[in-house]
This record gives structure tokens, sequence and C-alpha cells, in this order.
């Protein structure tokens, strides 16, 4: 049947994610909108969102954190572009974003020496095979694939490369081993669900070096250069960004840091993620059409949990008929108002993908599956 109790927040898109519970528009009240961004009260806004980062996320003292622009993929390329070179380079991809990067340290910065790893959808690549006098590039969590890095045992403790990792779905959810990253990045627009395109880069001290003894053999565009006359340039990492931010999506962010700092500040967080995944993982259980992709509960992501239809007349069906499918259930959900914007991404295997980070409240978790249900047994008439 129907169900009757709709999610209080229907919100469930993977990026930009949920805002916060209680959310409203009152809250960027505080925004400093018509100043600059150089101002003293506009640098401290942005100084504040780096300190308050650093403290609910327990970065190690000595390492820097800056805002800059262009979202996560931003602050990717920043760093793949200044830093890489000096070294061989190994890629490890398991979903379209890592994929991504592996594209452009081949065909973008054409490095001679690139190694690159992968693994198909819901599974992980042999970290094994690393080399750690070579610099290494991964993503943390698959936003795609709903598959996360387990552990940082396979990271060298003494490596003489850099672990250069994309973490825009996993900082402020999951346990991340710092001393063993030495470039961070991730946006606002994740896990503590502020607006986008602002994206934020943290680095070690050996990456810090590498800033300031390597020159990249490329032109680098302006809004890329993190260092000048082989020194880093530190204002980046004290609140003056290199291009105009928003200030109302500072305001935005500060919001989101606050609010994670109200509800136990990095253990609560993760605590809420954890809790959202039980609840689909209980449900996956019980169920006799979903599954998850990522098989291995141990990989499996809390924050962009993506899952795949098991039965074996929709599995029948060829690939395109089971694609309209899927969308018809998203469409369905949407337009009753118990799920927006849950449809696997566009270079996953068909499926859905449903935010578990800790802006999305447990009990609308709970008010989603029956739902989901309800919408399959619907689609499951057409076939």
């Amino acid at each position: 049947m129907k169900p009757t109790t709709l999610p209080q927040n229907p919100c469930f898109s993977s990026g930009p994610c949920a805002k916060r519970p209680g959310w409203t528009v009152d809250a960027l009240k505080g925004a400093v909108t018509g100043r600059s961004h150089r101002a003293k009260i506009g640098k401290a806004k942005l100084a504040e969102v780096i300190e308050r980062s650093k403290k609910v996320l327990g970065i190690p003292a000595g390492y820097v954190l800056g805002i800059v622009p262009g979202s996560d993929t931003g602050a990717v390329e920043m760093a793949l572009w200044s830093m890489l070179g000096e070294r061989g380079v190994d890629v490890f991809c398991w979903e379209s974003f890592g994929s991504g990067w592996a594209a452009d340290c081949k065909s973008q910065l054409k490095l001679a020496d690139l190694r690159v790893f992968k693994a198909d959808y819901g599974k992980l690549p042999d970290f094994g095979q690393a080399d750690w006098s070579r610099d290494t590039v991964f993503t943390w969590n698959g936003t795609t694939s709903g598959v996360r890095v387990p552990g940082g045992d396979w990271i060298s403790g003494e490596r003489q490369g850099l672990s250069i990792c994309d973490a825009t779905s996993a900082v402020f959810a999951m346990e991340m081993p710092w001393e063993k990253l030495d470039v961070v990045t991730w946006s606002w627009q994740k896990v503590l669900g502020g607006e986008g395109g602002h994206g934020m880069i943290a680095l070690s001290p050996r990456a810090v070096q590498r800033l300031e003894s390597y020159t990249a053999p490329r032109p680098l565009p302006k809004i890329f250069v993190m260092s000048k006359g082989g020194k880093l340039m530190s204002g980046i990492f004290e609140g003056e960004t290199i291009n105009t931010p928003s200030m109302l999506c500072v305001e935005d962010a500060l919001d989101g840091l606050k609010w994670a700092e109200s509800v136990g500040g990095l253990p609560g967080l993760l605590a809420r993620s954890k809790a959202n995944l039980k609840v689909i993982e209980d449900w996956v259980a019980a169920s006799d059409w979903a599954a998850f992709l990522a098989e291995e509960q141990a990989i499996r992501s809390n924050t962009s949990i993506c899952l795949k239809v098991k039965d074996p007349k929709f599995i029948a069906l060829p690939a395109d008929e089971q694609a309209k499918h899927a969308k018809s259930m998203v469409s369905l959900l949407d337009k009753e108002g118990a799920a927006y914007d849950i449809g696997a991404y566009r270079d996953a295997p068909t499926g859905f993908r449903i935010w578990g980070g800790a802006t999305v409240e447990t009990s609308d978790l709970r008010a989603l599956t029956p739902w989901l249900d309800w919408a399959y047994r619907e689609i499951q008439r057409s076939f």
C-alpha cells in the first residue's frame, strides 16, 4: 500500500546535500554582503571558516588549510597541476571522479610516468600495488559508487611521494588518518550541506615543501598558483582567497560548522551518518529487490549510499529498459515529495543513490524506505 508518512525533509541528493536540520535563510543574516572580502571583517569570516574546520576535523598542527575556487574539483586540480611531475604517479580509481583525475593526469598533464589502478563500481583496486616512492592520487569515498577506503594502513608512514586525497564526500563523516595524507580536498556543498562553488585544500608540511622546492613544468592558471618565489603563498591559508568568494556562502559554511559543533563535533557527525547507513542496511537485509552496489560491508560508504536492483526479472531486462524503469521510479518519488534527486550518477550502473551524511535525519530515512518499496512495486507492474 502507498505509505502515508512522508520524510520531513525529502532532500537526499549527494551534492549539493541536505541543509542541516532546522536551517532557514535566516542563518545568513550575519553575512558580510556589500563589503570586500579583503576588508578586515571579510577576511575574519574567511579565517573563521578555516579555524573552525581545523578544529572540528582535528587537522594536525603544522598542516595549512585554505579556501579555494571551483569547489572540490578546483581544489584537486590545484594539487595535480601544481605538484605532480617531480616523480612517478599512481592513480587509484573505482568510480567517476577518480577516473576523471586519472584522465587529467594522462591527457591534460601528459605525465610520462603514470600508472592507473582501476576497479569496477562496487569494488576497490588493489592498494598493495602502491609504490610510495611515487606520488599517489585517490578518492577516499567513491561518491558515485558508494565505496570508501576502509582505512589508512595501506599508506606508508615512510613514504617519499605525496598522498593526494579527494575527500569531498568523506570529511565530516568518516575517520581520516591525517598523518598519512599530504593533500586533502573537499567542498562546502557535501557533508555539511553548504552552498557550492568553494573548495578547501589541506596541505601537510611535506606538501608545502613540495610547493616550495618544485616548479611544475607547465603553465599554471592564476587560480592554481599556491607558491611564489619558492615560498608558500601563506595568505591563501589565512583567509586571503585567490579570487572573490561569495560571502553568503561563507556565512552558510560557518552556520554548518557551528551546527557540527553543537551536535558533538566530529564524533557526533560520524555517529549520525553511521546511524543513517544502519537504517538502509537493515532495510536492504529484508528487501527482495534492493541490494548495495558495494557488496562488501567494510568498504560501504555511509554518505553516498548506492543501491542496485537484484530482482531477477529486472536484471533480465535490456540495459536501456532497466535505466528507463529506474528513472521512472525516481520521478515517481519526486512527484510524491518522498525523495528528491536519488538517481544513480550518470556514469554509474543503473540504480539509486541516497545521501546518508550527518545533515540527514535518521527519521527521514526510516520514512523513506516504505516509499522505496511502494515505488518499486509501481514500476514493477510495467515489466
